[in-house]
């Protein structure tokens, strides 16, 4: 949006931030052309460096955000030492943005079953292929893995690996924020002290 544009209606605070997340996320896959389940997911090594990446967000509800990678990768190693991550979904399209913090729990064996097995086969093996995170010697090196595992199951099921797995971050800080002309944007926050506890909100200065 450019300041000339007229303003977007105020975000109006809910119960639920979780049900407007959702109701924005469905506007969102509506609208916005450029994948609009990806986000942004940072964390923070052992040390306390921070790291971020683009991430596919594949479920949500009250118990959190989901996604699911390679345990074994740069991400997974970074929340075994440190359980805690934020996310950022940006919807330029909507000129609208949805921050989240809090801690990260891995999803069940059975719930990691079941999504991976509505994955294509091709990325089912792609997840035996690439040890995610560590150095390539070269594309060849990655195309004969894959090659290899693609032969293993050409007939059969692939499993899911042992590391291969999904992620929930439990939110407890969720900001809604909304583009608005002369950079007077639009933040409303929810905040709670732990997990099930009730959310409170407030407004943000833009």
């Amino acid at each position: 949006m450019n300041d000339k544009q007229a303003p977007e209606p105020e975000i109006e605070a809910v119960a639920d931030p979780i049900g407007l997340f959702a109701t924005w996320l469905k506007e969102a896959r509506a609208k916005e052309p450029n994948d609009p389940d990806a986000v942004a997911l940072a964390t923070a090594d052992a040390q306390g460096r921070p790291n971020v990446r683009v991430v596919l967000l594949k479920h949500v509800d009250r118990d959190g955000f989901v996604f699911y990678t390679n345990t074994e990768s740069a991400k997974g190693g970074e929340l075994k030492a440190n359980t805690n991550a934020a996310l950022c979904f940006h919807w330029k399209s909507l000129g609208r943005q949805v921050r989240v913090r809090g801690p990260v729990v891995r999803v069940s064996e059975a719930e990691a079953d079941a999504y991976f097995a509505t994955r294509p086969k091709d990325s089912q093996i792609g997840a035996w292929a690439s040890p995610q995170s560590r150095p390539l010697q070269g594309r060849f090196a990655l195309e004969k893995e894959v090659a290899r595992v693609a032969a293993k199951y050409a007939l059969s099921t692939v499993p899911r690996p042992p590391y291969w797995s999904g992620f929930r971050v439990q939110p407890i800080e969720i900001e809604f924020w909304r583009n608005q002309p002369f950079r007077l944007h639009d933040r409303l926050v929810y905040r709670r002290n732990k997990l099930n506890a009730p959310w409170r909100t407030e407004k943000l200065f833009p």
